[in-house]
């Protein structure tokens, strides 16, 4: 218990600005087209220089990659296409060196069937402990040919698929909420929880700093699994009503969890929470539960001053009740790039400068999505035969998936390679990136990735950025400004013409000022 004497020091993550590597398009080291680990650790000087706080890993665990990793055949090692687990040892080592953390995808929802845990209840029959691992039911029907209720899979088709039993007969379904590859596992048995709970000591002892929890509001199902009301089988379509998530018994498990974390003072878990209601949001970040959870509002919200001021309040608020960090984010690995979502071209890469300048002036922790700092738009043109999410095979070929945001990193020279790999990268990278890779835009003051670095030094370094509230005062129409509780002013002009600033020296600027008028699609910070 803290005594009357005793300084308060907040923890690291509170205000931390956390770099997502996507580690298959980041950079690869051995020449197979896919980025691992080993090209990881030669980029973190890259990483140092944007002056990040934390790495978070995407998966990179043990996996068939029928969904990109987050299938996992086993949770406590480091699949050869990354480059094993000595490949991850060294990128830790060599980030600590830099004063760089590192947080990793975990995954409790779900295994790969490949798991050792999936084989032996295919084999072990009805009724058996191996079976109660994961959800299995018995079908409707006389023949107990209809699925045991009506969920969709995330991904398409229904979220049930049929086994043949070891007889040789038509047997039970087992529930896969993503793709058939990835049976839900069943957390309310105790061996569940204690070998999640394994794999996260197994982590921390390693000397990883905290995880990213996926899909952090599944796991608990709702007792009697009821049919749903409506179905939507669309990809990142939320509804608090969905029975196939946010269900009460969740939080048992969160709590659970923060016990293993707290073992290890310094980490932090984080998340993946889409819930909608703040009061039911903010009940994943108590105290006892999870450190941080990802708002995904400002992710969601169109280049519009209404609604993108609504999406800070509300993320705000989310928080306030239960004494949490915010949380913001502009993309990850599952959403269309930002440059591309405020309208492409020169248009969109102003905002995308703009929206930048304004996420990290606010209080809290932030996500940035690599890519992001180079201003890379999607590529919505990938051909056909290139891609590879499992929504476009699972619906059909009508949903193209999240491939156009994943595409690998440009790094220097001409195409198709760009310095990412010797060989042929897994995606096909657009000719037109040639002036987006980072030797470029290293060489460009005017340049996102040198707009980034500034930012995130200033905002480590003035005291303006302090304290976690913010004040909104008033703006002309289209525009937004408020004032951090340290003294900070951000002003962002969402119009199509100049305004004029208040008063204050300019600290940044995400277009150059003249004459004191800040231009349109443009953020500025003044002390």
């Amino acid at each position: 218990m803290s005594g009357p004497t005793e300084t308060a020091v907040d923890p690291w993550w509170r205000s931390a600005v956390f770099y997502q590597v996507y580690p298959r398009s980041f950079a690869d080291s051995n020449g197979d087209g896919v980025g691992d680990l080993g090209g990881l650790r030669e980029k973190l000087g890259y990483v140092e220089l944007l002056g990040v706080d934390a790495l978070w890993i995407c998966p990179v665990m043990r996996s068939p990659m029928a969904d990109g990793g987050y299938d996992v055949s086993d949770p406590r090692d480091i699949d050869p296409l990354f480059g094993g687990l000595d490949a991850l040892d060294a990128v830790i080592d060599e980030a600590h060196l830099r004063q760089i953390r590192v947080t990793m995808d975990l995954v409790p929802n779900h295994t790969s069937d490949r798991h050792p845990w999936f084989r032996s209840a295919l084999a072990a029959g009805p009724g058996s402990p191996e079976r109660d691992r994961y959800i299995f039911r018995d079908g409707r029907g006389p023949d107990g040919a209809v699925p045991p209720n009506n969920w969709p899979s995330v991904f398409g088709g229904p979220a049930w698929t049929r086994i043949t039993e070891p007889d040789g007969r038509p047997g039970q379904w087992y529930l896969h909420i993503f793709a058939p590859e990835q049976p839900d596992l069943n957390w309310e048995n105790e061996e569940v929880a204690a070998d999640f709970e394994r794999t996260m000591r197994f982590w921390l002892d390693r000397g990883v700093d905290g995880f990213r929890i996926d899909v952090a509001h599944g796991m608990a199902k709702p007792d009697g699994l009821p049919d749903m009301a409506q179905v939507d089988t669309r990809m990142l379509v939320h509804d608090d009503s969905d029975p196939r998530f946010n269900n009460p018994g969740v939080h048992e498990i969160h709590r659970r969890l923060r016990k293993v974390m707290d073992e290890y003072p310094d980490a932090v878990a984080i998340g993946e929470v889409w819930v909608d209601d703040n009061t039911r949001f903010g009940e994943y970040v108590r105290p006892d539960e999870l450190h941080l959870a990802f708002n995904f509002r400002l992710a969601e919200t169109p280049f519009d001053m209404a609604k993108i001021r609504a999406a800070v309040d509300n993320s705000l608020a989310a928080v306030a009740a239960v004494g949490a960090t915010p949380t913001w984010t502009l993309s990850n690995h599952d959403i269309e790039r930002e440059v591309t979502r405020y309208g492409g071209g020169a248009l969109g890469q102003a905002r995308a400068r703009a929206m930048m300048m304004l996420e990290l002036a606010l209080p809290g922790s932030v996500f940035v999505y690599n890519g992001s700092e180079l201003g890379l738009p999607n590529v919505d043109d990938l051909p056909d035969a290139a891609l590879q999410d499992p929504a476009w095979e699972r619906s059909g070929h009508t949903v193209r998936g999240r491939d156009g945001c994943r595409v690998p990193l440009p790094w220097e020279g001409a195409p198709p390679h760009f310095g990412f790999s010797t060989g042929q990268p897994w995606l096909p990278m657009p000719a037109s990136w040639a002036g987006l890779t980072v030797e470029n835009q290293l060489e460009r003051l005017d340049s996102m990735l040198s707009l980034y670095r500034m930012a995130i030094e200033l905002r480590a370094g003035r005291p303006e950025f302090a304290g976690a509230g913010i004040e909104w005062y008033g703006a002309p129409p289209g525009c937004l400004a408020f004032r951090r509780d340290g003294g900070l002013v951000c002003v962002l002009n969402g119009t199509d013409a100049p305004i004029t600033l208040p008063a204050g020296e300019v600290l940044l600027a995400s277009a150059p000022i003249s004459a004191g008028r800040l231009p349109a699609n443009s953020t500025a910070w003044l002390v």
